[in-house]
């Protein structure tokens, strides 16, 4: 099973909660800002840098291309680190952070990006068609294709990151130290909710707006411990994000950019998640039937082994 991947490695609870940690965010919050840094620094004159954090950052540089690149490229470093304390301060090797399989389900990473893609393009469309009033044209074509890139290039480093990082590296140390399968759900799904507590989205909506992080987040991790991998979680994860900086941006949005539609109403949380949770549901019944999960009381609240 994917927790037990680690059994036969250096895994000792303060490699998991200390060390680990520790070297990842060096990698990922020091050393992988430094080119964000100093493009801001390059381009942005004293009074904006005063008045510039974590919702506006993009507003700094000519273009939200160039930022939105070099904020994908913190999220490669920090992929580094993950890699490297895997390496040299677990000894396990990147397969088994994957996945259980003999090797790398690419089929499977593909599988959960169009399915993510699919269905937030076509809830995309509906609420357009239903409300037009609410969104403004924004497509640049130049700009546009250079977004497309970014996305199709970098963006996936930003979304493996968080994957290794959450429902790999986290996952595997809280399950291994703790031996408990719940534990290894329900502690990194809040840390992935609580990585988004800065986000502008939160501070537009409240704190409520974290449970969306949450309910997203828990369904990737239970694809993972029922199908014994990331990969599905991988591809989700990738493919929410594509869209979503392709199709929509929003003022109120951490990754503002030249996207296809430019939403100006207001947002409504509620109806976020009477439409949101019945689609999860209706994800994890569609992985369930495609790849015969069973067991689902030992994956999910068994001790681990």
């Amino acid at each position: 099973m994917f927790i037990e991947n680690v059994k036969n490695t250096q895994n000792e609870w303060w490699r998991y909660l200390l060390v680990g940690p520790l070297v990842i965010v060096v990698f990922w919050q020091f050393l992988g800002a430094i080119p964000l840094l100093i493009g801001i620094f390059s381009v942005a004159d004293l009074d904006q840098l005063q008045t510039l954090n974590e919702s506006n950052f993009l507003n700094a540089f000519p273009n939200y291309n160039v930022g939105l690149a070099l904020f994908c490229i913190t999220f490669l470093v920090g992929l580094i680190g993950i890699f490297f304390t895997v390496k040299v301060i677990h000894k396990q090797t990147i397969k088994s952070l994957t996945t259980s399989r003999e090797s790398i389900d690419f089929k499977r990473i593909f599988t959960g990006f169009f399915v993510i893609a699919i269905i937030n393009s076509i809830g995309m469309l509906v609420a357009y068609l239903y409300d037009p009033s609410m969104y403004e044209f924004n497509f640049k074509p130049e700009s546009f294709i250079y977004l497309l890139l970014i996305a199709i290039i970098l963006l996936p480093f930003q979304t493996s990151f968080e994957e290794y990082l959450v429902r790999g590296y986290l996952l595997q140390g809280i399950g291994i130290t703790t031996k408990s399968r719940f534990l290894a759900l329900l502690i990194p799904t809040f840390l992935f909710a609580l990585l988004h507590l800065a986000n502008p989205e939160v501070d537009k909506m409240g704190y409520g707006f974290l449970g969306a992080y949450f309910i997203m987040g828990l369904v990737w991790g239970v694809c993972t411990l029922m199908d014994d991998g990331l990969e599905l979680a991988l591809g989700m994860h990738y493919g929410n994000n594509f869209v979503g900086i392709l199709l929509m941006t929003a003022d109120w949005t951490v990754l503002q950019t030249d996207s296809v539609l430019k939403y100006v109403g207001e947002p409504n949380m509620s109806m976020m998640f009477v439409t949101s949770i019945p689609l999860q549901i209706l994800i994890l019944i569609y992985f369930s039937k495609k790849y015969n999960w069973v067991n689902w009381r030992e994956k999910l609240f068994g001790s681990v082994q």
